[in-house]
């Protein structure tokens, strides 16, 4: 692994984590190539700012719980040839309801450089601390899908607000959102802005 990246849990010990990618529990159906072990994996960079937000959540009575961090460039091609193929139906109702695989490419939601492979981009979401339950957003990780927009309409106040908590959050720790996923945020000052990655998560 390149000395500057990290397992975010050795770095950040009381964030959770889920990475999607190396279980059955993705778009895709199941574990992604490049994904060994499930683990998060970034740049020191993103995780100090991730142990602020952490902090700053915290403070509100929320965790953090990351689903994806940095991602080998073989996942990506990976997710390229999963859209080559017949579509089976066995996601499509969970994940993208109303486009093709290949719309996801078109409508911005998988790309084939993702800034994910540079190692400062991270999906995530916001627990209770009191519960551990998940707090309610309206849609979940790579629902495909208008609704999963920041502004979205068709979700309720409540789940408005939660992902605002969540980019206030965020912001105020140095990233900037994805206006297409309520989930993605990218670090400002990401060290490797120009560099794709493509060495294994294990």
């Amino acid at each position: 692994m390149n000395p500057d990246f990290v397992f975010v849990d050795e770095c950040a010990p009381g964030i959770r984590w889920d990475a999607k990618y190396a279980t059955w529990d993705n778009f895709t159906g199941k574990p992604v190539d490049g994904y060994l072990v499930n683990r998060v994996v970034g740049t020191r960079a993103l995780t100090a700012a991730l142990e602020k937000a952490h902090e700053k959540a915290e403070s509100l009575g929320f965790g953090l719980l990351l689903w994806d961090g940095y991602r080998p460039q073989r996942a990506v091609d990976c997710f390229l040839r999963w859209a080559d193929q017949p579509e089976d139906g066995r996601t499509k109702e969970r994940f993208h309801p109303n486009i093709t695989r290949a719309e996801m490419f078109e409508k911005g939601y998988v790309a084939r450089k993702s800034g994910h492979s540079r190692g400062s981009t991270v999906d995530l979401t916001l627990y209770h601390l009191a519960t551990g339950e998940l707090v309610p957003m309206g849609g979940d990780h790579d629902l495909m899908d208008p609704i999963s927009h920041h502004g979205a309409f068709g979700i309720t106040e409540a789940e408005t607000a939660n992902r605002q908590h969540l980019c206030s959050i965020m912001e105020a720790c140095g990233f900037h959102r994805y206006d297409s996923e309520w989930w993605h945020y990218t670090l400002i000052d990401e060290p490797y802005p120009d560099t794709y990655f493509d060495f294994p998560i294990g």
